[in-house]
């Protein structure tokens, strides 16, 4: 397989709790969960470009629940979002524009739907990266490709999720599926431990 037919799938998996960025909006303005979408946008078209073979999921980690972004219910082009429209350029560019479009609408159904209670930030990102590791594991049975997960973390950890989060990140290890993780306020103590416990699989 030439380097312009390898295969590359990229989960992106970003922590939206309301709470969270509700409290960040009053801190610092300028930094909304609007333009974190952007830039989680910016990384998947540049993934999608890079070669027309490459795919993409993005994930919302949410404090009640987690749900794919992209690929969305109401677009069936492809199994992981990332099947070009055509073989031309302009194909591609119109995948990414609807990427986009998709990105943005299924993020105004998820806060659209969200009912906030009390003020705890826990977010449940344990059962958002068992859904990227399926996501993975679904598409990898079909084909081989490489795989890996980007996380951006933005609320606290949680303690309850602890035994949940580690056995996803041994599972991701075992099938050597590696994980990126970019946080975005405090130290995260979970994720040094996976940097310690599996060698540099999360950066």
């Amino acid at each position: 397989m030439s380097a312009e037919d390898e295969v590359s799938l990229l989960v992106i998996v970003v922590d939206v709790n309301p709470i969270w960025w509700g409290q960040q909006a009053q801190r610092e303005p300028e930094f909304t969960l609007s333009k974190c979408l952007d830039a989680v946008m910016v990384v998947g078209n540049s993934h999608m470009a890079m070669t027309r073979t490459n795919k993409l999921a993005v994930i919302a980690s949410h404090c009640q629940d987690s749900h794919f972004l992209f690929p969305s219910k109401s677009w069936r082009a492809g199994d992981s979002g990332a099947d070009d429209a055509s073989s031309s350029g302009d194909g591609k560019y119109e995948l990414l524009s609807v990427a986009n479009n998709l990105i943005a609408e299924e993020i105004r159904n998820v806060m659209s739907k969200t009912e906030v209670r009390g003020n705890s930030t826990d977010t449940l990102l344990a059962g958002s990266l068992a859904k990227a590791l399926c996501c993975i594991l679904s598409v990898t049975s079909l084909t081989e490709m490489k795989s890996r997960i980007l996380v951006i973390k933005a609320a606290e950890d949680c303690a309850l999720q602890y035994m949940n989060f580690m056995n996803v990140i041994f599972a991701a290890q075992k099938q050597n599926i590696l994980i990126d993780a970019c946080v975005l306020d405090s130290d995260s103590g979970l994720l040094q431990q996976v940097f310690f416990f599996t060698d540099l699989l999360v950066h």
